[in-house]
């Protein structure tokens, strides 16, 4: 495309391959992904978003949305690449105990403004990752074991469609699309605006406990004794960490929604373990819900791998606790359940998670371990068998992978025919696109 075409199309700015800042405007998060793309337009607002994208159809070429390239694929190839971190708008509203979201808008900014009313959304373990992309691909929250999945909270979407026009998206306006668009990802229409519902937050109590390594078939126990009767409000990670010159440790992460004195209780199984090295347990704001695991915020090269389990039998257990993490960084394992694993009338695409657990594994994306960390990852999933697999979450895909390992048939068919429908000419582009 001439870069006179987009330039005129579009008040944002516009990058092309050759311009000062092309190289690090295209990045993905992962430093491992790749994007070869066409251009890079960062839309001033959302009436910027439509006349791109019916430029782009005129053109016959493709618009990946990309807030801040978490979860990208890689599969970009010819794309122009929408960044849309200018539409970062937060308006939280007490009263009906909503928020609207710009498509550019992080958690932390959600989080900021719902706290002060005793009000949360829905939010992962990291502050700094966009809400739209996140709800799109359903959203797996400290809170979703209470309240469910992220896309579930969804009250309205602002679209802009194949043809470029701006559109309401709700339970009542395009029943088609709001299905879809509740865990299906983002390769139907490009989101400038969500309106998600707000939760009660009448406490926050959580963080980190941490161990030596020879402490991790202890702290695994532990792990599965909460786990087995945890409250809804409770939600615990299991943690093995091997990072670079540095002794291996073990930990437990953990948030507890509701009165804090309960959350205390609710973990007092691991003050039974002794030798901790550190214990950041605490009551907190849900603006600091990010502190729990403190991820990093920059941009880094991973190799990750995330496979749900039916359990954590003796075997499972064995494969996760024996042996050494290296090569990867980590070995993490989540508790699910709760409102995750119910039936809702209505529900988007995402639908029920039934497995109780899900592992993801870690390693650095550096050239020269690449090849082991793919061996130890092969190696573990393989020791966990038949207890792992299923459809896993969207937003948990990793290149090399395929929405079809993200939806069953059934689901992945529905939303191929949505697609088909609503964008017969390929103009959006998600991360992982339902029809390869």
């Amino acid at each position: 495309m001439p870069a006179d075409d987009l330039r005129t199309a579009v008040r944002g700015s516009v990058l092309l391959p050759g311009d000062d800042g092309f190289a690090q405007a295209c990045r993905a998060w992962n430093l491992t992904v790749d994007q070869p793309v066409a251009a890079v337009v960062e839309a001033a607002d959302a009436d910027d978003v439509a006349a791109l994208v019916r430029c782009a159809r005129r053109r016959g070429l493709s618009v990946a949305a990309q807030p801040n390239g978490h979860g990208a694929s890689g599969d970009t190839d010819g794309v122009i690449l929408l960044r849309t971190g200018r539409l970062d708008g937060v308006e939280a509203d007490p009263e009906r105990r909503t928020a609207r979201i710009g498509a550019g808008a992080r958690w932390e900014q959600v989080q900021r403004a719902a706290s002060p009313h005793g009000l949360t959304g829905l939010a992962g373990s990291m502050p700094r990752i966009n809400v739209v992309g996140y709800t799109l691909g359903g959203g797996l929250s400290w809170f979703g074991r209470r309240h469910g999945w992220a896309c579930d909270a969804v009250r309205a979407f602002d679209i802009v469609d194949a043809d470029g026009d701006r559109a309401r998206v709700s339970a009542e306006e395009n029943p088609d699309l709001w299905w879809a668009l509740r865990g299906g990802g983002g390769d139907f229409a490009v989101v400038t605006a969500v309106e998600v519902e707000l939760y009660p937050a009448p406490g926050l109590y959580g963080g980190r406990v941490v161990w030596p390594g020879e402490r991790t078939a202890e702290v695994f126990e532990a792990f599965v004794e909460i786990t087995g009767n945890a409250p809804r409000e409770l939600s615990v990670w299991f943690q093995r960490f091997q990072l670079p010159e540095a002794p291996p440790v073990v930990a437990v992460d953990a948030a507890y929604l509701g009165d804090p004195q309960e959350g205390r209780a609710a973990l007092a199984r691991l003050d039974k373990i002794g030798g901790a090295l550190a214990d950041t347990r605490a009551v907190l704001p849900v603006e600091r819900l990010g502190d729990i695991t403190a991820e990093p915020t920059d941009p880094t090269p991973g190799l990750g791998h995330t496979e749900l389990l039916t359990g954590l039998d003796a075997e499972t257990a064995r494969a996760l606790t024996d042996g050494p993490v290296a090569p990867l960084v980590n070995i993490q394992v989540r508790h699910l359940g709760g409102a995750l694993a119910e039936p809702r009338p209505g529900a988007g695409a995402r639908g029920p998670l039934t497995e109780p657990y899900l592992v993801h594994l870690l390693g650095l994306g550096l050239p020269r371990l690449r090849q082991a960390v793919a061996s130890r990852r092969a190696e573990l999933v393989e020791a966990l068998g038949a207890r792992a697999g299923g459809p896993k979450p969207y937003t948990f895909l990793v290149p090399g992978e395929r929405a079809a390992d993200a939806f069953d048939a059934q689901t992945l068919e529905r939303l191929r025919a949505v697609k088909r429908s609503r964008d017969p000419h390929g103009v959006f582009r998600a991360n992982f696109s339902v029809l390869r």
